[in-house]
């Protein structure tokens, strides 16, 4: 089920995933004539960086999100362009040399079908590089999402509740990702645990995007009830006496060729 995100909000609260996405840019190793791929562009700050560095190549930014992709659009010059799709009906063959995503994935329910589709999309021997959300990623964000959903006066709105994520154990992932017809295949774990630098900030990710799921379940005068009492548990169970706020981030990182 695609969700739609405050993109400004998103902004401002994704400083981790930014950094993780930098991270996976550097080891790309980009000769600059590549056709590139983004899974779940968001802002397309990421994907503008792509762009810069192959100027002489083709990158495509898709998300699910009309704010997103409005936000996005803003960015887009001669060799970049955002379009609004579902990474679910990827339906592209044999078009680009690099599929890239970073911190999007574990929003995908199927990677079998993902995983498919991304091998069709890439032409002879080209790439994909994908880090998400595994096994033990938010683990205080979710006991006290539970926690909420359980109380006596919220808890008519889930009856029908789909979880959001896909994060699944390091191993049985390797499993699939091996079994579907790639070559040098590689699956590793990563522990990215952060420290936010106080409250604010970690509520500006509460915000944007992990409520969001939740609060689209929800009627309007519920809302804020509901959101006060996943902040004041959060602030509680992950403050440190210095101010900062801890929580675990899991990564699974996938690298591959068609």
């Amino acid at each position: 089920m695609p969700y739609e995100f405050d993109a400004g909000k998103y902004e401002k609260a994704s400083t981790h995933q930014k950094e993780w996405g930098h991270k996976l840019i550097g080891e790309l190793d980009l000769q600059g004539t590549e056709s590139v791929l983004d899974l779940g562009c968001g802002d397309g700050s990421l994907t503008g960086r792509i762009a810069e560095l192959v100027p002489r190549g083709e990158v495509v930014g898709i998300d699910a999100s009309r704010g997103m992709i409005d936000v996005a659009r803003g960015k887009e010059q001669g060799n970049l362009r955002f379009l609004m799709e579902d990474i679910s009906r990827l339906d592209f063959s044999e078009r680009f040399d690099i599929v890239f995503s970073n911190a999007t994935l574990h929003w995908v329910k199927d990677h079998k079908s993902l995983l498919a589709n991304v091998r069709r999309a890439l032409r002879a021997g080209g790439r994909l590089r994908f880090n998400f959300a595994g096994d033990g990623n938010c683990s205080s964000f979710f006991k006290v999402i539970r926690e909420a959903m359980a109380q006596w006066e919220f808890a008519r709105h889930f009856t029908r509740f789909e979880w959001p994520w896909y994060m699944p154990p390091l191993e049985g992932y390797r499993t699939l990702a091996e079994s579907s017809g790639f070559s040098e295949v590689q699956v590793w774990g990563e522990n990215a645990d952060r420290y936010f630098p106080d409250a604010d900030t970690m509520i500006r990710w509460i915000d944007q995007p992990s409520l969001v799921p939740f609060l689209k379940y929800m009627d309007d005068p519920d809302k804020k009830p509901f959101r006060d009492f996943v902040i004041r548990r959060m602030i509680e169970e992950t403050k440190q006496q210095d101010g900062r706020c801890f929580e675990t981030f899991r990564r699974i990182n996938l690298s591959a060729r068609k």
